[in-house]
């Protein structure tokens, strides 16, 4: 394989990484050419894709789903092997970046057969804990709160969970760095003015948290569907064997996908392996006030009764 350009190694996800774009968020790698697992290059697109009226849509195109991204690149993702960058003129870097770390890497992941759960993950006692949930659950912020109890991130945005030989979920860690809106970061008595934000989202912010990330696999222990409203207290229920398909589906990154890529029966098969052996709570709060520190003394306590059945 021809280099002609600087490339970047990074581990992140479970994979070693060889990218053309720089991507300053992820842990840096050393691997050899042989022991590659995903490329990320620029390149082109063929011209009959480009001039699509629909181009917009996110399109299934033999081995590969290739989207456009607001008039900031093309992407295309390939066999759970390579991602395509086609970025258009003068467009600023961190969009890109954006994008190849979100829905471009939970769409390589779904190609390769790893579940990538939509939320954050926390490691607690050498296991992995989920919270998922749909927009503006507070997933992020919960992560960020355990964070400040002194805990360490393993995920934001795109959990991989894998099945390891003896059918147990593992989660791996993906990158120490996490989104955070301003008002999140007011409660938590943090000034903005440090971070950068994200494109267009002036009031989200880009936190590093490389000292409190948690860098190697871990079994999942649970899974925390949160949800707010009509409720005046928090409040738990332990979600039984059917249900649990149901969050796992609802919850995987980009769970639109799963039919077109005709990968609804090893999700389904996955989904069960997981709901097995790992405990999945409804979490809801009320919808008003920052509850997040509360919330994680009341989660402590549901992992330890549950430690203990």
């Amino acid at each position: 394989m021809s280099i002609t350009q600087t490339v970047y190694a990074y581990n992140a996800f479970g994979l070693n990484i060889w990218s053309e774009v720089h991507l300053p968020e992820l842990p840096s790698g050393k691997f050899g050419e042989d022991s590659i697992d995903i490329w990320i290059k620029k390149g082109s697109l063929p011209e009959t894709w480009v001039q699509r009226e629909d181009r917009s849509r996110v399109v299934v195109d033999g081995d590969s789903v290739i989207f456009e991204s607001q008039k900031n690149a093309f992407f295309r993702i390939t066999k759970g092997r390579e991602i395509t960058v086609v970025p258009f003129e003068g467009v600023d870097e961190r969009k890109i970046r954006l994008y190849l770390l979100g829905s471009c890497m939970g769409i390589l992941l779904m190609q390769r057969k790893v579940m990538p759960l939509h939320g954050s993950a926390i490691e607690i006692n050498g296991k992995a804990y989920a919270f998922v949930g749909h927009s503006g659950a507070g997933k992020s912020t919960l992560a960020a709160a355990f964070i400040q109890k002194g805990y360490k991130l393993l995920s934001d945005d795109v959990i991989p969970v894998r099945l390891s030989k003896e059918r147990v979920p593992i989660a791996y860690p993906s990158y120490p760095h996490q989104k955070l809106w301003e008002e999140s970061l007011v409660g938590f008595g943090i000034n903005s003015s440090g971070y950068q934000s994200l494109f267009e989202r002036e009031t989200k912010y880009a936190v590093p948290v490389k000292e409190s990330f948690y860098d190697k696999p871990i079994p999942l222990g649970g899974v925390f569907e949160l949800a707010k409203g009509n409720t005046s207290k928090i409040r738990f229920k332990k979600i039984g064997t059917l249900e649990k398909f149901r969050v796992l589906l609802q919850h995987t990154y980009r769970d639109f996908l799963i039919d077109r890529l005709k990968l609804a029966e090893w999700h389904f098969k996955h989904s069960m392996e997981v709901g097995k052996r790992t405990p999945i709570f409804e979490l809801r709060r009320p919808s008003e006030g920052f509850t997040a520190p509360e919330l994680v003394d009341e989660i402590l306590k549901v992992i330890q009764e549950e430690e203990k059945a």
